[in-house]
């Protein structure tokens, strides 16, 4: 539905839908775990953000109503992918 989407409060990665439920991804990438892995990247900060950032879409830009909200994590390790679904 959305890639990159932005307002002044920051920004959403991917916004996808499957049936009427909204998935709001986060994606994260890493080139190795030298810092941590992705998915330890979005902190307890990040996810109060983007909850509010995905209420604003909602609000604002939503074609109808979602049944159902989740959130979802994709992460990125040295090329592997990982999908979190409902990781927070």
């Amino acid at each position: 539905m959305a890639r990159n989407w932005r307002c002044r409060l920051g920004e959403l990665d991917l916004i996808l839908r499957q049936g009427r439920t909204f998935v709001f991804c986060e994606v994260k990438s890493r080139t190795t775990d030298a810092y941590g892995i992705p998915a330890e990247a979005v902190t307890r900060q990040k996810r109060a953000r983007i909850r509010r950032l995905a209420a604003r879409w909602i609000e604002e830009d939503a074609p109808v109503r979602p049944r159902e909200i989740r959130f979802d994590v994709a992460a990125i390790l040295g090329g592997e992918l990982e999908i979190i679904e409902g990781a927070f």
